[in-house]
């Protein structure tokens, strides 16, 4: 049930009821993630948070602050509880329709993005080609490519027609200035045809061992077909490796992210 606040109640009298909840349910450091939960619910900075906690603030913010209190202390990772994951410069939508992203995958996109140049807003930056992030979930590679870097445009291929329905909710909120096509189909199949100056991917690489290992707050709450690839955990990575050359241009940059134990 999400947490009750009574009407005029204060800022600081939803924080300690919800760090309250939260402890309860044997979160750590349950105030701070109170604090975090209504920074992100309500659009603050934490620090905004403790300076504006005498505030009386509006149902309907209470409101969905408790039904994110409620996820956390039923064990739903932050990201999915508040409905938001930052990525890069971006904020986006986030659910369990898609993997959380990683800090490892931003890495991944600065290395791309490195590679690929600086950015092309400027006038008469030219034609800087096509780039694809396969597997693209809620759109994080695809968007921060299309945000930052210097590509005529980005295809962005889910197989999962729940995630690439969110990828596309996503190009709808950002709203980025060079087109992103929401693709469906499996890893390399939608991109036929086509030429790409980079591919980028974040393939599932875990077996099947490694997953049913996994921490609960990842297991049971993020999309298996996200995570597993076959019985060595390289299904998609050697499917990648395999056909990508075909997809792309001449001296194209493949990138993909891929497990340190492989």
């Amino acid at each position: 049930m999400p947490e009750r606040v009574a009407p005029h109640a204060s800022i600081a009298e939803a924080l300690d009821r919800a760090s309250e909840r939260l402890a309860a349910a044997g979160l750590p450091s349950a105030r701070r993630e109170a604090t975090s939960l209504w920074a992100v619910v309500a659009g603050k900075k934490p620090g905004d948070v403790w300076l504006s906690r005498e505030e009386s603030p509006p149902p309907q913010l209470v409101e969905r602050f408790g039904e994110a209190v409620a996820r956390r202390s039923r064990g739903v990772p932050f990201a999915y509880a508040v409905g938001c994951v930052g990525f890069r410069t971006l904020e986006l939508a986030l659910d369990p329709r898609a993997l959380i992203p990683r800090p490892e995958t931003e890495g991944l996109v600065d290395l791309v993005l490195q590679w690929a140049g600086p950015g092309a807003r400027a006038p008469g930056a030219g034609d800087r080609g096509i780039a694809a992030d396969i597997g693209t979930g809620c759109g994080c590679i695809a968007l921060a490519l299309a945000v930052e870097g210097a590509f005529e445009r980005v295809i962005a291929v889910e197989r999962s027609a729940a995630a690439a329905a969110l990828a596309r909710e996503n190009v709808a909120l950002v709203r980025p200035r060079v087109p992103v096509d929401i693709r469906e189909g499996d890893l390399l199949a939608p991109l036929a045809g086509v030429r790409c100056r980079t591919i980028v991917a974040n393939p599932p690489y875990l077996t099947a061992a490694e997953y049913a290992a996994l921490d609960p707050a990842v297991r049971d709450f993020e999309p298996r077909e996200a995570l597993v690839s076959g019985v060595e955990g390289l299904d998609a990575t050697r499917a990648l490796l395999a056909g990508a050359a075909a997809c792309m241009v001449p001296q194209g940059l493949l990138a993909v992210e891929i497990d340190e134990r492989r």
